[in-house]
């Protein structure tokens, strides 16, 4: 088959064609450069159009292009480069050329002198967050939220007030009623060294201060790190006010541009916790300096950081070793998971800051732009029944073998990139095995693990339990939270990422009728008996629970 060449039909095409890439108003394309405040132009910068994923990267001669734009409909245009505020937010017609956008080179220095910007709305301070980042009443009135609306309902907002902290850190139950000053004993090869507790005088748990009552200690490097930037080893985080109150706040998280970990182990340095392994940009005086997870916030004295949407950025606060003991250790457990792989793996926020379906991270009229709402994080970290129910699958099985009821039960780590339970040493899980007869009066146990005697309510039930369990060197007490004190770990039988335990019981099978087995997984955030010394009320969550029944 032939075909004929129609020549001018042709012509009129390139023709049409090119007068769509230089007739103003058919333009399909923008270019020109990106340059810094005196005039060097910038490369690797990144040139976005705002809140799309329609991105250029500069040349070497910071030049770019965008093209296959809509022709006659203007585009907002950003760029940001490494050590730059991002620029730009301004408006362009296709075919607009040239373009130039310059760049603010940002503060390379942390200034200590800086004061810190409060979260909460306070007369006469018109930068606190909550006056762009909170949702409005009718906002609020249909359930939707924005970032400080979230970190207000997160832990993170709390760490500062958080009573089981607080009663750890003094020594105290909850009605502010004190244990007694820690009692010594001597050894003329080790020196002085901790008894404990008497027990004939009221004892209302362990206290850091009991133990060390002329030091602070390192607590605030994490939970009150505003105050320890500066002092990471003395300030008393019952003696807080103002923004330091806050707990990790907002300007606290946006002033991190970097973290410092050990070229070897990818994890922090063992004395180093929290502030400690930060690295900060607050800005000089008359300046801002807010860093984050998106390369298009213009204009403003804000930047782009990558480590924001990495795993890396929780590492200082979530990993601490005391005495040599690993006690925190949620971003290690991460880092050796499959999880820490960059191809197919998850970062902590993907679990942990999911996007909560909003549109924008501030208000209309404060510049929120509506966005994918896949790019905007969610603020609220909190542990919840679901994201418990999402980390962990059980499976268990029942069969009548003559005269015995066997039960197996798998519980896997499905879901969790990190063990499970995971940071403070106080949190564990306990599975219960329980079968009864067709009267509901249990059936004896004939073989199988039991419930530890720390268990609580669930001691020496048929089970287990998932726990980190520290002794105290000297005082031999266990399972213990004063990690303040030289520990050591005496067992560890968490599961760890994508691990499965498997545990059978035998239980004697009734004559005749059905049994029922009842299968319950609790998540308990502290040791039953330390919550009684402090007076804590915290419930279990059951984030799975299954019942069975074998038929005659």
């Amino acid at each position: 088959m032939r075909f004929k060449i129609h020549l001018p039909l042709i012509a009129l095409v390139i023709a049409a064609a090119v007068a769509a890439c230089t007739l103003p108003g058919g333009s399909s394309r923008l270019s020109g450069t990106v340059r810094d405040a005196g005039g060097a132009p910038i490369a690797g910068a990144v040139v976005r159009v705002q809140t799309t994923d329609r991105a250029a990267t500069t040349d070497a001669k910071g030049r770019f292009t965008l093209t296959d734009l809509t022709p006659g409909r203007p585009v907002t245009l950003t760029a940001w480069a490494t050590g730059y505020y991002i620029g730009g937010g301004t408006a362009f017609q296709p075919g607009t050329e040239p373009i130039v956008i310059t760049l603010t080179a940002h503060t390379a220095e942390d200034n200590p002198a800086y004061t810190w910007l409060g979260a909460f709305a306070q007369a006469g301070e018109e930068d606190n967050c909550r006056h762009c980042h909170a949702a409005d009443l009718q906002e609020r009135s249909v359930g939707a939220s924005l970032p400080f609306d979230e970190w207000q309902r997160d832990p993170h907002a709390r760490t500062a007030s958080n009573p089981r902290f607080l009663t750890m850190y003094t020594g105290s139950d909850l009605h502010g009623n004190v244990s007694p000053p820690t009692r010594y004993g001597y050894n003329r090869d080790y020196g002085r060294f901790p008894l404990p507790p008497d027990p004939n005088l009221p004892y209302y748990g362990p206290g850091y201060k009991l133990d060390f009552p002329s030091t602070d200690g390192n607590c605030a490097a994490c939970h009150t790190p505003v105050d320890a930037v500066d002092d990471p080893y003395g300030v008393d985080p019952t003696a807080l006010d103002g923004v330091a109150a806050e707990g990790i706040t907002c300007d606290f998280c946006h002033k991190i541009w970097d973290v410092r970990l050990e070229p070897v182990t990818g994890l922090p340095s063992p004395n180093m916790p929290g502030v400690l392994s930060f690295v900060f940009r607050r800005p000089p005086e008359g300046h801002q300096f807010f860093a984050g997870p998106l390369d298009d916030v213009a204009p403003g004295e804000d930047t782009y950081v990558p480590l924001y949407r990495r795993s890396q950025y929780c590492a200082p606060c979530h990993f601490g070793v005391f005495w040599d003991t690993v006690v925190y250790n949620s971003f290690g457990e991460w880092l050796a998971s499959p999880y820490s792989d960059p191809e197919t793996g998850q970062t902590c926020q993907d679990c942990h800051m999911p996007p909560t379906g909003a549109t924008r991270f501030a208000r209309p009229e404060k510049g929120g732009l509506k966005r994918d709402p896949r790019t905007i994080a969610g603020h609220d970290m909190t542990v919840t029944p679901a994201l418990l129910r999402r980390a962990v699958t059980l499976d268990a099985q029942a069969e009548r073998r003559g005269a015995e009821i066997v039960v197996t039960v798998r519980l896997t780590n499905s879901g969790a990139g990190h063990h499970i339970p995971t940071d403070s040493p106080l949190r564990h899980l306990i599975l219960t095995v329980e079968a009864s007869d067709g009267q509901g009066q249990p059936l004896p146990l004939r073989a199988g693990p039991t419930v530890p005697d720390w268990g609580g309510a669930q001691a020496g039930l048929p089970g287990k339990a998932f726990a980190k369990v520290l002794e105290e060197v000297w005082t031999e007490i266990a399972p213990s939270g004063a990690y303040w004190n030289p520990t050591r770990i005496v067992q560890d039988t968490r599961l760890p990422a994508l691990a499965t335990d498997v545990s059978t019981y035998t239980f004697a099978a009734p004559a005749e009728g059905p049994v029922r087995v009842r299968v319950t997984l609790r998540y308990r955030r502290a040791f039953q008996s330390l919550m009684a010394q402090k007076g804590w009320d915290v419930p279990d969550v059951i984030p799975a629970a299954t019942l069975l029944t074998v038929n005659p």
